[in-house]
């Protein structure tokens, strides 16, 4: 059985097969990384659209010199997103909290990452955020980053085991087209050293496929 596996290994048609499984293992890979990337930065895109989106909304709400409606938009915002994905921040000059789930503090204006540690979030959780300043107030508006981290890792796993299942039907598919070829091989071999001894009526056998193999030996 050793023996086998042995010449197996080194046979030619093994190691093209093999040279071949690598290639396409190579080009999928590749090409399944460009994919992840394109599909993270379209993930990256559509967060920071979201983000921005409710943040206008609730900065429509702000009427001049009347913030009351702004902060109940924000608290009634901050009630309604139970699980924490998204929360908010409202503060006035001084940095005193008039609505929202934290004290947005040190935050630029724009985009940002921060990792909050709230209440019911895990430690560590990663979020990001919008800030800007809606009358004489500081509004902040952050999503968490979890979906989209669970949205990555789920296609990473899709990837890794599509990865695997093609590893596994190259080369085996690769042993057995070798292996069939390597027999056919042989059967060439074989005859070959037939007519060197004599036996001029030695043909090579025939599997009927009508290959150029085939065509040869008819």
């Amino acid at each position: 059985m050793s023996e086998r596996r042995s010449s197996l290994l080194r046979s030619t048609p093994f190691r093209l097969a093999l040279t071949f499984a690598f290639l396409f293992l190579l080009a999928f890979i590749l090409s399944g990384a460009v994919v992840y990337q394109l599909m993270s930065a379209s993930l990256a895109r559509q967060l920071d659209q979201s983000i921005k989106e409710t943040y206008s909304l609730i900065a429509a709400t702000h009427a001049e010199s009347d913030e009351e409606d702004l902060v109940s938009t924000v608290r009634d915002h901050a009630q309604f997103s139970q699980d924490k994905d998204e929360i908010f921040s409202l503060t006035d000059k001084a940095g005193n909290r008039l609505a929202g789930d934290f004290t947005a503090s040190g935050l630029p204006d724009g985009f940002s990452m921060f990792a909050a540690d709230l209440p019911g979030v895990p430690p560590g959780t990663e979020y990001r955020a919008y800030s800007g300043t809606v009358g004489d107030n500081n509004l902040t508006v952050a999503f968490s980053l979890s979906e989209t981290e669970d949205l990555e890792r789920i296609m990473l796993m899709s990837f890794g085991w599509a990865t695997l299942v093609i590893t596994v039907l190259a080369i085996g598919g690769g042993a057995v087209l070798a292996s069939r070829v390597q027999r056919r091989l042989d059967g060439i071999a074989s005859t070959m050293v037939d007519v060197s001894h004599g036996r001029l009526d030695a043909r090579i056998p025939l599997i009927g496929s009508g290959d150029d193999i085939d065509a040869v030996s008819a």
